[in-house]
């Protein structure tokens, strides 16, 4: 008998397979770093990881041409592997690992990774990347050891479906109307952040954020909610005025296109992740975003 994975619904990897895209991703992800290739980490990372740390080694590089040989190596151990049964492409899991890597307080820190792949002839790279506030995430819905996949469209039972969760999000930054998410670092404390920064001695700063191309990932709660993985695009236009001095650092220079020493303005460009807690349609509270991870993906001389 022959199985259509495009049709039925299957376990998206096996959790020894599951074990071995972390281990896989571990020793790539340490290469990458040691010899800060950008074009390493397309074979271990898609999406908008791929973007956030391609950008983070081709900046290193500017810096440390000839590497960081001393680099660390990532382990990981006690790992944990959360996967759906999912019809068609792409599927995913959720990962998550301790690693030899600490927080500010010298404590372990487990990092959980989303993997995903567009066929079964691919490997599986990560996505999206999360640390959460004592290495917890909020607990999944499970049934038969399996975890369920959450649809992005209006079917998906939240309070904003998964797939509109990036411009909702970059509407929310732009303009301060809604209140689909909750207070905190990334939602109100960051537009004040903006506001309180957009005119730094000599210059002027503009915001304009967008929804990112790249598909979000969506996993139920065991409250009915899910966890929802998604990302954004930030762009910050920064004008000088005449005769003020502009400076750029020499990591940043590893992302400029163009002569930014006769320029009065340039645009720099983030990709963000965010791993976010969206309550199920008709439950109480709102959207909290648990993580986001960031980066300038590139930089222009205007």
């Amino acid at each position: 008998m022959t199985v259509h994975g495009e049709k039925e619904m299957l376990p998206a990897v096996s959790e020894a397979d599951g074990v071995k895209a972390l281990k896989y991703f571990a020793e790539r992800y340490t290469e990458a770093n040691r010899k800060l290739d950008p074009k390493l980490n397309a074979s271990y990372e898609a999406g908008a990881l791929h973007a956030i740390d391609q950008a983070g080694l081709k900046a290193a590089r500017g810096v440390r041409p000839q590497g960081y040989p001393n680099f660390r190596p990532l382990k990981f151990h006690d790992e944990h592997v959360a996967v759906p049964k999912q019809a068609g492409w792409p599927k995913y899991f959720l990962a998550d690992a301790l690693t030899n890597r600490t927080d500010a307080k010298g404590n372990a820190m487990r990092w959980f990774l989303v993997f995903s792949r567009d066929s079964i002839e691919e490997q599986w790279r990560a996505v999206y990347f999360a640390t959460f506030p004592n290495n917890r995430a909020p607990e999944l819905k499970t049934e038969g050891g399996y975890a369920e996949a959450v649809p992005a469209d209006s079917t998906s039972g939240l309070k904003v479906d998964p797939g509109k969760l990036g411009k909702t999000y970059a509407d929310y930054l732009n303009t301060g109307k809604g209140d689909e998410f909750a207070p905190g670092r990334y939602t109100d404390t960051l537009r004040a952040n903006r506001v309180k920064q957009s005119h730094p001695i000599g210059a002027r700063l503009q915001w304009e954020d967008q929804p990112a191309s790249y598909p979000p990932v969506a996993l139920r709660t065991k409250d009915g909610g899910a966890l929802v993985f998604f990302s954004t695009v930030s762009h910050m236009q920064k004008t000088w005025y005449k005769g003020a001095k502009i400076s750029v650092t020499k990591e940043l220079q590893g992302l400029v296109e163009g002569s930014w020493k006769n320029s009065n303005r340039m645009t720099f460009t983030w990709v963000s992740g965010q791993a976010v807690k969206v309550p199920a349609k008709g439950a109480d509270g709102k959207i909290r975003i648990l993580n986001r991870v960031e980066r300038i993906t590139s930089a222009k001389a205007l």
